[in-house]
């Protein structure tokens, strides 16, 4: 059995919402956006967990958390046996060289001002690490193993001069220069081409098997998720409605808004005419969530229950766990 790196259990992060001088003064309800709602799951060493849903669901918010680019509202994230919401300082300090993230657009996180060598290196420098030559090193090296090379053709050069594909391949460099234990690739293909969308994914499967990296991979593309990743969860507004083995996930979803999401995946044939479980594109007000289920407003299979009662995350499956109040009516 594979030993758990992160744990995530109970998380949550409530954004207040401003009401005014007069709601204040009348002592009215504080209201909340609850952008992650009690949410528990684990990521295992060497594998790579899928985060998907649309946006809005809080896939990015928890992965901030993770590496405490923000902080959470309540509940715990644990690093082995180490609770690092509650970290401070030095610790912090060491636990985020152990924890990098990759973005999304790799334009805003490169300094335009910076070569990459500069860019690759600063974390280093944060960090304290190596004298100049030693810093020079871990950036070549890096440089090689996302896969550009000759290293020496980028050091000097600066990030508008490069590809797309090639600036991600640099966020890379920079994201595991540090010889990190765990990487949060937040979207990182959505900005590329789809031409070269499956050489940054394969660079991340090698860089898991290479480096024993255990990864989040946070996307609302499905298509990605299936290919690269180990075991998927699927967030709707804060809340887990579906997770367990990609396989089982994707392939014989069991919530309707999976089978939604699937269903919204383009095939290359017209012809083929694709199943699922069609919704409307208006999402719930996200201050005033509906009683209930959350997704009843937008499921076709909505029933009565659905509006009052609250679906727990039930195991319906090898691994395999859902929550919806109909499960065994779906199936």
């Amino acid at each position: 059995m594979s030993e758990t790196v992160i744990t995530v259990q109970d998380l949550k992060k409530y954004y207040p919402v401003k009401a005014g001088f007069f709601s204040d003064l009348i002592g009215k309800e504080k209201k909340y956006i609850k952008a992650v709602d009690n949410i528990s799951f684990q990521i295992n060493k060497c594998e790579i967990v899928g985060l998907a849903g649309e946006s809005g669901s809080g896939k990015t918010t928890t992965g901030e958390i993770i590496t405490h680019l923000q902080a959470a509202t309540d509940g715990s994230i644990y690093y082995y046996d180490q609770d690092i919401v509650t970290l401070k300082k030095a610790e912090l300090k060491r636990f985020k060289k152990t924890c990098q993230m990759i973005f999304q657009d790799p334009y805003e996180t490169l300094n335009p001002r910076f070569t990459i060598k500069r860019s690759i290196e600063e974390p280093l420098r944060i960090h304290r690490l190596g004298n100049a030559q030693e810093r020079h090193e871990k950036v070549i090296d890096a440089l090689v193993q996302a896969e550009l090379r000759p290293p020496e053709k980028f050091l000097h050069r600066y990030p508008h001069e490069l590809s797309g594909g090639q600036r991600q391949r640099v966020a890379v460099a920079r994201a595991i220069v540090l010889d990190p234990k765990i990487l949060i690739a937040d979207e990182p293909v959505s900005m590329l081409d789809v031409s070269i969308r499956a050489g940054v994914l394969n660079l991340l499967k090698k860089l898991r098997d290479s480096m024993d990296l255990s990864m989040l991979y946070i996307s609302h593309d499905l298509s990605t998720i299936k290919y690269i990743c180990d075991k998927t969860i699927i967030l709707y507004l804060g809340k887990i409605v579906e997770m367990g083995p990609t396989t089982l996930v994707i392939d014989q979803p069991a919530h309707p808004y999976t089978q939604a999401l699937i269903a919204s995946v383009p095939v290359p044939d017209p012809d083929i005419k694709r199943k699922g479980a069609d919704i409307s594109d208006d999402l719930p007000d996200q201050i005033d969530l509906p009683p209930g289920c959350r997704f009843w407003p937008r499921c076709k299979y909505t029933q009565e229950v659905c509006k009052t009662g609250d679906p727990e995350l039930v195991q319906i499956g090898d691994g395999h766990f859902s929550a919806c109040l109909l499960n065994n009516k779906l199936k």
